[in-house]
């Protein structure tokens, strides 16, 4: 769809977010920023969706920030919520990277904001900042070695030098490797079958153990209490519970 920067399709509870500028590798400005954010905002409001797929249009994910928009003064990034609005706030529901061809720079930390990836065998992952005396502010640096062993993150960060898909997943940056253009494909089965499953626990799921990184084990336990209490009392969890007493598949209604 030209003209449209930010191609936003529902495939039943799975969130379709396509990067759609493929004459400039999927390069980010504010249109794409913008509407990256905003689908992701749709994501967490609509209670239909369970999870979001991020990928790019035309083979590539994304090169990284549009430098001649960034020359014009344009920045693909919001105040306290990072690039294209995912990289300090990541959505709460389930978001998964589906990468054909080049995810470098910006288009990288877009992935690692990710919670998930799949990644056709074609795919290049880097964060070559350095060789232009740049940092990976938007998420590489920072979230690189929470992913990786540090010297393997540090090995990326410092020589910026990419990654093939195979070697990413070998070092654990990517979930599944796939044949070339089926990247989108698997990355929605992935996500279905996450969908199916009740959407609060998810939910929690994910942020305990993305902000658990962060905890010592003793408040680890201590907060995970907090997250988890209004689950095991949720509607949700007694429909889940009859369900499978009654052999049938469940009805999550998000509450």
């Amino acid at each position: 769809m030209p003209g449209q920067e930010v191609i936003t399709e529902r495939r039943d509870a799975v969130l379709v977010i396509t990067i759609n500028r493929p004459h400039a590798r999927n390069a980010l400005n504010r249109a794409v920023a913008e509407g990256v954010r905003d689908a992701v905002d749709e994501l967490d409001a609509d209670r239909a969706l369970r999870a979001a797929v991020l990928t790019g249009a035309g083979g590539s994910f994304s090169a990284g920030m549009d430098l001649k928009a960034f020359l014009n003064g344009e920045s693909p990034s919001f105040e306290g919520r990072g690039l294209c609005g995912i990289t300090e706030t990541p959505p709460r529901k389930p978001l998964l990277a589906a990468v054909e061809g080049w995810a470098l720079a910006g288009g990288f930390e877009l992935v690692l904001a990710c919670d998930l990836v799949v990644a056709a065998r074609s795919a290049r992952f880097g964060v070559p900042e350095v060789k232009r005396s740049l940092v990976a502010a938007a998420g590489g640096a920072l979230l690189l070695p929470r992913r990786l062993p540090l010297p393997l993150a540090l090995e990326l960060l410092l020589t910026g030098d990419p990654i093939d898909a195979d070697r990413a997943a070998q070092i654990g940056l990517v979930n599944r490797v796939v044949a070339e253009g089926e990247a989108l494909p698997a990355a929605l089965e992935l996500a279905t079958a996450i969908s199916r499953n009740g959407p609060l626990a998810v939910a929690a799921s994910k942020e305990i153990a993305r902000a658990g990184q962060d905890w010592t084990v003793a408040e680890g336990w201590r907060r995970q209490q907090a997250i988890t209490a209004p689950i095991f009392t949720s509607a949700d969890a007694r429909e889940g519970a009859a369900a499978f007493a009654e052999k049938r598949a469940p009805v999550w209604r998000g509450e």
